[in-house]
């Protein structure tokens, strides 16, 4: 691996630990950190593939009032990066991206207690930062909150910077090392994990009323010659029927179209 490789995979390391908390670029995401990882490394398509996979997981996942889900950040990120060292080796791809994405959900319960110790760490800095708004100083302010953010930043660059020290000829040892039954369980992992993020959608939104759409959403999905292009507009015609029937429900009257869509009516 090059030094800029190497460089710029810490840059996005950086970036999804920063983006955990601020959630704005969304870089955390596993379809977006795994990309970057793989473009940056020369394993676009993998990373691709891999991000796809971890992203399944991690549909359900969100913090809740106190609760804090698995930190998909680490995860992402750590998954990445086994990847692009066991495919710098002589490892098969298919057993490096199953190994991928088996390491992802204890990565992702590591990473939970890394985001918890740095929200900890934090309390102090707030302390900080409230003295500083009593003196009125906004600068040292302003320095408390990087601090915060920096703090978060390195809670993910740091484990990556030590697994990218790691040679990937340990870890192509480690993999090709597994017995056959940990691979055949990796292998039935990687199917079952798409699923268990839905699962765990659906779980949350599934109501008496949304039930009918999942069970056409899943015959029409069994229907090899409908693309994914035409399974996203099918499912979009869907939740429009469904905004529909739930605001004429709502109002006892029949409703256009257009009133969904917020277009002005015919006069």
């Amino acid at each position: 691996m090059s030094i800029l490789s190497f460089l710029l995979i810490l840059a996005v390391a950086f970036l999804a630990g920063v983006e955990g908390i601020l959630d704005e670029f969304q870089f955390h995401q596993p379809l977006v950190a795994c990309t970057l990882i793989g473009l940056v490394s020369g394993h676009l398509s993998e990373g691709i593939l891999l991000g796809g996979y971890l992203q399944m997981m991690a549909l359900g996942w969100a913090n809740v009032g106190a609760a804090v889900a698995p930190d998909i950040a680490l995860a992402s990120v750590a998954s990445g990066i086994l990847m692009v060292q066991g495919l710098s080796s002589s490892v098969a791809p298919d057993l490096v991206i199953s190994g991928a994405i088996g390491i992802a959900i204890p990565l992702s319960v590591i990473g939970l207690f890394l985001t918890k110790i740095c929200r900890t760490r934090a309390i102090s800095l707030v302390k900080n930062m409230d003295a500083a708004a009593q003196e009125g100083n906004m600068h040292k302010m302003e320095f408390w909150h990087r601090c915060g953010i920096v703090m978060q930043g390195c809670r993910v660059m740091i484990p990556a910077l030590v697994l990218l020290l790691i040679p990937s000829s340990w870890i192509a040892i480690g993999l090709e090392s597994l017995p056959l039954w940990i691979l055949e369980g990796l292998r039935a992992a990687r199917g079952l994990i798409p699923a268990l993020g839905f699962a765990i959608v659906i779980n949350v939104l599934a109501s008496k009323e949304t039930w009918v759409f999942f069970a056409l959403g899943f015959c029409l999905a069994c229907i090899q010659s409908l693309s994914l292009v035409a399974l996203s507009i099918l499912g979009a015609g869907m939740m429009l029927i469904y905004m529909i029937l739930k605001k004429g429900e709502s109002s006892g009257s029949e409703i256009e179209l257009g009133d969904i869509l917020d277009s002005p009516k015919d006069r």
